[in-house]
């Protein structure tokens, strides 16, 4: 899956700018990325929502395990890989029918998140339990809600094009043409909501992450890691 996000809807993280700063590679736009996801999956579908975002997705090469999912209602787009253990008590908490699957489940929880405040987001990703990524995009208010397991068990990927573009995907290879040394794990056990305005650990939301620079001769410039005793959440 592949998720791009103009500078209007995100602001590039400092940490990703600063890691490509140090090393300068080769980078390139996010229309060329998309192009090369869409040319190397025959099958790919792809999303133009405006001016500022980008959604791509396949089935091709997913797990049987953690496979992928897209869903569209009142303007909330998703996509979602993995599988939820606890999906059939979350329908019960959410009022939805047997058929609701991970991905119709997560759109209902951030309309819960939007429409029910205060409703903190480390409560909507900390009662998921499974092995999880997933890409909330609400049109109407252009918000931005990014989440990954807290086992790190479908991984996640971050990084900047060279039009500053913020790119999300499950396939580092794929990153790592188009955004250079400003790449990173998305650190497991965490959440992004651009209503929020930070990244956070949703076990720990009090808890401070920082990045640290990675070696030169890593593919990734920083390394995001949650502050604390009680952090669950480092990657690489």
């Amino acid at each position: 899956m592949l998720g791009l996000f103009s500078s209007s809807i995100m602001s590039p993280p400092d940490e990703l700018v600063a890691a490509g700063s140090r090393t300068p590679s080769p980078k390139t736009t996010s229309a060329t990325l998309l192009n090369r996801f869409v040319q190397t999956n025959p099958s790919a579908v792809s999303l133009q929502l405006g001016d500022h975002v980008q959604l791509a997705y396949t089935h091709e090469t997913e797990s049987a395990l953690c496979p992928r999912s897209f869903a569209v209602k009142d303007d909330i787009f998703c996509l979602f890989e993995g599988v939820l253990d606890n999906l059939g008590s979350l329908r019960q908490q959410y009022g939805l029918a047997k058929s609701a699957n991970e991905v119709i489940l997560m759109i209902e929880a951030y309309k819960a998140l939007r429409d029910r405040a205060p409703y903190p987001p480390s409560h909507v990703v900390g009662h998921l339990s499974g092995s999880f990524a997933f890409i909330v995009f609400d049109k109407s208010t252009s918000t931005l809600f990014v989440a990954s397991d807290r086992n790190g068990k479908v991984p996640l990927y971050w990084g900047i094009t060279a039009d500053g573009y913020v790119a999300f995907s499950d396939n580092a290879d794929l990153l790592k043409g188009a955004c250079g040394k400003s790449l990173a794990s998305f650190p497991q056990g965490c959440f992004l909501s651009t209503a929020v305005g930070e990244l956070r650990c949703y076990q720990n939301p009090k808890n401070k992450i920082t990045a640290v620079p990675a070696n030169e001769e890593e593919i990734w410039g920083a390394t995001f890691k949650v502050e604390g005793p009680a952090a669950l959440a480092a990657t690489r």
